[in-house]
Order: structure tokens, then C-alpha cells, then sequence
């Protein structure tokens, strides 16, 4: 998923707008701007703008669930790397595995796997059955059967592997299998030629025995593996809906998922339908009628208070709360306000597996080589004051490894805190006493790339970070870029600092420190093109290793490099805070949500 992604992210599962960036955004009318700025004595004022009367929101009567959307530029599993796109993804597409809607800590279950895999004593090879008669959703591009949806095989699941690792398509997710598998690397680079990509080439370690049986063969252990296959680039695509529609198989998605695409306006709405002949997974699944909903309708809204006025009509069954509306919906105790919670409206909150941070590129004369500069800028970060600038929504992390994950050992040695006593003396020790430049005999000025600039809170937020840098006598210049701007100055390293948060792929630290690791530079994971050699051979043992002691020590010291040497400027792990209206049923917030919303239903 975009995993590196601009702070800005996730409508209708965070208290934020989407993440994408925002062309056409309009400020609200001043008297609306205030009564959504946290005056609870004007909250009747926004239900009068909104049109609404004090009773509960009226349902819209289709049979479908309504909800926030974001911007996404297709369907192709093998692409994007963002979260709204692998959400979207995931009601069309399926893969060998998912997560478990209840279970917490989280877990893999089958999906289009009978079970899960047999895995060889050496670790090294993995031997999954694919169910019986699963099939793809009807479909032209099936000529031989006349447009009806043929079943899955393990074909399949090779020919998308084959898709990841093939230079042509560029996924964005060959990191997860790079050096990995037997013989992949050599098609990849195979693919790199003239002339089409020959899909039919041998890969080693991808083999199929018969049609429902798929071996995958490792180069050395791989214990995230399974985690891996859970996500969208390892999705079973039909080859023949690639090579009939070509350049627009993004737009023609053909999977097995429990929704297929109804309708697609970009920019506007896309609509899923029930897949009518899906199969539940499970017995549990079956007995429950799943997918519930006949219908969702995910709307383009990017500006939040559009989204809260639609959602207090009743148009929309869930929203994200921004900033703006925090105190407008929760009192000072944090509860719902009597207001809200009359409207059958409830609060669902959980932490994030998500860090927020301000990385520096190594590779930059001033903040690359300067560990005393970064140390102190990190120090003059007011953690509590960006708590309270976010209404509480935001904690200072203490490590680049979130709580939550395997592999996470608590705060490590040397752990960073607000000190600007400390800043300061290590801004001296960087030799920019008192934030003053010696080449120059002028303040230190540094850039810092931003992206989603349209959107009030981010830019209000950089302020609030400039303001912190600047009681050192640092100025901080923030750099507002449209999204394909900001990644490609961090991906051909011309960024001198940036502003960026990390999701997890999966719940295992490995996801996160591989962050760091010197071979995952740019335009790599490693977005900051750190490289440090104690680190690096830390990294290639612990990745190697199953969960437990040994493995987690291991991680604790990498986390503590990290902080030492700060390549990244640890400022915020979100908590997620969702409006539910009571119609929207069967709702549990989830890290890894992808095809999740097959569970939901429309209360009756």
C-alpha cells in the first residue's frame, strides 16, 4: 500500500480526509467554518445548514451502504501502493489468504486456499490447495466459455506472481518477493527485454503439480511469507482479462471477490455489487449470508465538511472526524455529545499500526551527514503540543516500530523527548549555534517537502512544526507539491526532508525496519537512504528468523540505531475515531480491512 504515504490518508477509516491530494476543495461559509471549529453551542447551527431536523438521519432507501471513497487510478492488483486502492482491490480480487475479521492479535485464514500452507522442515517450500469451484465473475475476455466466469487454478496464482515480477508492468510490489523465490529474479530480469514478456517461461520455485495444487519454493526462509501473500499484489488475475483489454484491464477488473464493479466515475463515485455466484469461504461464512450488503456506493468526497454534512442528511453511513468537527462531536470528557448521539450515532475508536514522521535524506550535504543536527531537531519536537493540536487523536511513537506488532520490545535505550535545553546543545554541537548558519552567518533554513497541501490541517499542522524548530532558530521552508510531484522528488532523492507516515503491510516489525535497510534505498522503501552496517547485518539475520526472543532482541537493537541516528523524526501514531450511523451493521475496525466490508450489513 502506498506504504510510504503523505500523513493525509484514509476517509472513512481515520479521523482524516482521503489521502489523496484535493484540486477542487471549497471553504465552507465563514458561520459554517466556525460552527465546525469545535463550538458545541453552534452544532444546531451546522444541522440547519445541513438541512437536517434533530431526529435521526433519514436512510436513503436504496439497499445499499454509503460510504467515503478516494481517488484511485484502477484496478490492477499488481500496481499502487496506497490504501484506498488495495481496499478497492479487495471487493473485486481474492487471494490464497486473509485476515480474520474478529481475531485479535490479528491472523491469516484461508481463502482461496483450502487451508493453509504445508511448509517443508527446512522452511523453504510451501504447498497450498486451492478450493473447488471458485470462479472468476463473468466476463467477455472468457471466449472459450462464452463469457462465463471460468474456475481458479494454481495457474493462476504463477501467471500474477509472474505479473509482480515482470520490469514491463513496474509493480509496486516486487520489494515482497525481490530475492526471494527460485527463478524469479531471472524472469524478472528476463522481462526486461524486447519484445513481450514471455509468461510461459519455467520460474523454479513456482510450480503447479495439477491445477489445484501450488508450490512455492524459497531461496532461504521467508517467515513474513504468509503475511505477503495476503496482500493485494498477490491476487489471482486471469490472464485473459489482461491480454484481451491491455492498457485498460486497469478499468476491466475480473476477479473472485464478493463485489464486482458496477459502476466507476473517477473523481466522483464507484459502485460494487454482490458477485452473484460467490462463494463463502467458510460454513460461518455461508450461515451468515455473506456478503451481506447487495450493494456499496463509495462516494468521492474530499472535503471533510462536505463529508460530515452529507453524513448528518443520512447520505453517508460512516465518516472519518477531522480536527475542525472534533469538538463538535465529542465533548471535553471525549464522549459523543448528546446532539450526535441522539442522530444513532456511534464512536469507534482503536490505535493504528501507523507511524508518522519527518524523514531526512541522508544523501542531502546539510542533513545527511549531521547526526547532531537531526538529534536536535528531533529533541525540539513539542510531542504534547501536536497532541493537543490534534485533539488528542495523535501520541508521540517512541520507536519507529509501532506497539502491536511482532517483534515490537517496548520504548528502546536513548528513546527521544521533548528537551529544547538538549536541542539546542546539539544544534551547537552540529555547529549551527543557535540556529545560525557559519557559511552564510544567517539562520539555518531547511525545506521540507509536503504533499495533500490543500488540505487546512496538514498545512496548519506544518506551521505548528516550523513554530517548534523555529524556538531553536531553525526555519523550517515547507514545499506544498501535488503527489506525483512529492514521491518522485523522494524517489530520485532530491528532497532534503519530507513529511510521510508508514502503515503496516502486515503486523510484523520487519515491515517497518525494512525501512532502513541500506539495499531498500530510493526509489526503493528506504526513503530517507539511510545505511548503516551494523544495522544491515542485524536486518539480513533477524528477517531470516521466526517470531520469539532472540528475534525480538534483535529488532529492539535495530530500533535503538535507528533513534540514535535519526533518520527519521518520530511526530505522530494515530488513533482511528469513525462515525457510525446505526445502519451500518456488523462494522469492527480493522488494520488490514481489505474485503472486509463483505461482513457489513444494513440493520434492519
Amino acid at each position: 500500500m502506498n506504504r510510504s504515504r503523505p500523513i493525509a490518508r484514509r476517509s472513512a477509516r481515520r479521523a482524516a480526509a482521503p489521502h489523496l491530494p484535493i484540486s477542487d476543495r471549497r471553504r465552507p461559509p465563514s458561520a459554517l467554518r466556525a460552527s465546525l471549529s469545535a463550538l458545541p453551542a453552534l452544532l444546531s447551527a451546522v444541522l440547519l445548514a445541513a438541512g437536517c431536523s434533530p431526529s435521526p438521519p433519514r436512510d436513503s432507501g436504496d439497499g445499499a451502504l454509503h460510504l467515503v471513497g478516494a481517488r484511485i487510478g484502477g484496478f490492477d492488483p499488481a500496481k499502487a501502493g496506497d490504501f484506498a486502492s488495495a481496499a478497492a482491490y479487495a471487493r473485486v480480487y481474492e487471494g490464497l489468504l486473509q485476515y480474520d475479521y474478529e481475531a485479535r492479535p490479528y491472523r491469516l485464514i484461508p481463502a482461496l486456499a483450502e487451508a493453509l500452507p504445508e511448509v517443508s522442515p527446512d522452511g523453504l517450500e510451501y504447498t497450498f490447495r486451492i478450493r473447488r469451484g471458485i470462479r472468476f465473475a463473468d466476463d467477455p475476455c472468457f471466449a472459450a466459455t462464452g463469457g462465463r466466469g471460468r474456475e481458479v487454478s494454481a495457474g493462476d496464482f504463477i501467471y500474477s506472481l509472474k505479473r509482480v515480477a515482470d520490469a514491463k508492468v513496474a509493480s509496486s510490489g516486487w520489494w515482497a518477493f525481490s530475492d526471494r523465490i527460485e527463478g524469479l529474479d531471472e524472469f524478472r530480469a528476463a522481462s526486461g527485454g524486447v519484445g513481450p514478456t514471455d509468461y510461459d517461461r519455467p520460474v523454479a520455485g513456482l510450480t503447479a503439480p495439477d491445477p489445484r495444487t501450488l508450490r512455492i519454493r524459497l531461496k532461504r526462509p521467508y517467515p513474513q511469507l504468509l503475511w505477503v501473500l495476503a496482500m493485494h499484489y498477490a491476487y489471482a488475475v486471469p490472464r485473459e482479462a489482461v491480454e484481451r483489454y491491455g492498457d485498460d484491464f486497469p478499468r476491466r477488473p475480473v476477479g473472485t471477490g464478493p463485489f464486482v464493479l458496477a459502476g466507476w466515475r473517477p473523481n466522483y463515485r464507484m459502485e460494487f455489487v454482490r458477485h452473484p455466484y460467490w462463494t463463502p469461504l467458510r460454513r460461518a461464512e455461508a450461515a451468515a449470508g455473506l456478503p451481506r450488503a447487495e450493494r456499496l456506493v463509495f462516494h468521492i468526497v474530499q472535503d471533510p465538511t462536505t463529508q460530515w454534512l452529507l453524513f448528518l442528511q443520512g447520505r453517508l453511513d460512516s465518516i472519518g472526524v477531522t480536527r475542525d468537527q472534533w469538538d463538535a462531536v465529542f465533548d471535553e470528557r471525549g464522549e459523543l455529545r448528546p446532539e450526535v448521539r441522539r442522530r444513532g450515532v456511534e464512536a469507534v475508536r482503536t490505535p493504528t499500526l501507523e507511524v508518522q514522521y519527518i524523514g531526512f535524506n541522508m544523501d542531502d550535504p546539510i542533513v545527511g551527514p549531521n547526526r547532531a543536527l537531526r538529534q536536535a531537531l528531533a529533541w525540539a519536537f513539542d510531542g504534547d503540543a501536536w497532541s493537543r493540536f490534534h485533539g488528542g487523536r495523535v501520541a508521540r511513537p517512541d520507536s519507529p516500530v509501532p506497539e502491536g506488532v511482532a517483534g515490537y520490545a517496548g520504548p528502546p535505550a536513548g528513546a527521544v523527548g521533548f528537551d529544547l535545553d538538549r536541542a539546542r546543545a546539539l544544534l551547537a554541537e552540529a555547529g549551527y549555534a543557535g540556529g545560525v548558519d557559519p557559511r552564510t552567518g544567517r539562520r539555518l533554513h531547511l525545506t521540507l517537502e509536503i504533499a495533500d497541501a490543500d488540505r487546512p490541517e496538514i498545512r496548519q499542522s506544518t506551521d505548528l512544526f516550523a513554530q517548534f524548530m523555529d524556538r531553536i532558530g531553525v526555519v523550517v521552508q515547507p514545499s506544498y507539491n501535488n503527489r506525483p510531484t512529492f514521491f518522485q522528488k523522494i524517489a530520485r532523492r532530491q528532497a532534503q526532508c519530507f513529511r510521510l507516515s508508514w502503515v503496516a503491510d502486515y503486523p510484523d516489525a520487519q515491515n517497518f525496519l525494512q525501512l532502513f535497510y541500506g539495499p531498500n534505498a530510493s526509489p526503493g522503501p528506504n526513503r530517507t537512504n539511510y545505511a548503516n552496517a551494523e544495522y544491515d547485518r542485524l536486518y539480513e539475520r533477524m528477517r531470516e528468523m521466526p517470531d520469539g526472543p532472540e528475534r525480538t532482541a534483535l529488532c529492539a537493537r535495530m530500533a535503538e540505531i535507528v533513534v540514535a541516528d535519526a533518520p527519521w523524526l518520530l511526530i505522530g501514531r494515530p488513533v482511528e475515531v469513525v462515525l457510525r450511523r446505526a445502519r451500518l451493521a456488523d462494522y469492527r475496525p480493522h488494520a488490514f480491512p481489505y474485503g472486509m466490508e463483505k461482513y457489513w450489513r444494513i440493520a434492519e
